[in-house]
């Protein structure tokens, strides 16, 4: 573990830590113990028995100021509280990956007539993207669902668009009169 002690006019500080004063009884005996080369019991609980490298800089002359935090971007995961998404349960597809969905879809496009790209968030996590042309059916992504992911021609479910949600209950209705152009659907279990 690298341990930075940095020695100021009014205490001293661990890395960027807090300042401890120099007339505290447990701080003297912290820097007692590294005057004389040892390593202070706080940290040598701080590492359990592992190696530290304890450097120090004198800055004796200046007083302590706070550092400034870094900012640290956020690692961790999020999720969408009250959304109508279902939780995403394997990675983003590739675009090579997507460009196979629509080679080997089972929808017939007519290229002479507009077209669409709809993306559909399945129940189960995983996405399809595929071409449509703007006067197929709401019925045909449903057909082009099951098509796709046999294991839910058995099951009951229903479509919804994402912001605003609404529920696509006229499956007779073109992808143009629905106003699904390049959108998401979401398929939702019932």
């Amino acid at each position: 573990v690298q341990i930075l002690l940095k020695l100021w006019r009014n205490g001293f500080s661990l890395d960027d830590g807090e300042l401890r004063s120099y007339s505290d009884p447990v701080n003297a005996q912290f820097l007692e113990s590294v005057k004389r080369g040892e390593i202070p019991v706080e940290l040598q609980r701080l590492v359990h028995g592992g190696q530290v490298n304890l450097d120090m800089e004198d800055h004796q002359e200046q007083e302590y100021v706070k550092p400034r935090l870094r900012f640290k971007a956020f690692s961790g995961e999020g999720q969408k509280l009250g959304s109508l998404t279902p939780e995403i349960v394997s990675t983003p597809s590739s675009p090579e990956e997507e460009d196979k969905s629509i080679l080997n879809a089972p929808v017939l496009i007519d290229d002479s007539m507009p077209a669409t790209k709809i993306q559909i968030r399945l129940a189960d996590g995983s996405r399809l993207i595929q071409r449509f042309n703007e006067t197929h059916r709401i019925k045909d992504i449903r057909d082009f669902i099951i098509q796709s992911r046999p294991a839910f021609a058995m099951t009951d479910f229903v479509l919804v668009t994402t912001y605003p949600n609404k529920e696509l209950t006229d499956e007779s209705l073109t992808l143009r009169e629905a106003d699904i152009l390049n959108t998401v659907i979401l398929q939702q279990l019932k």
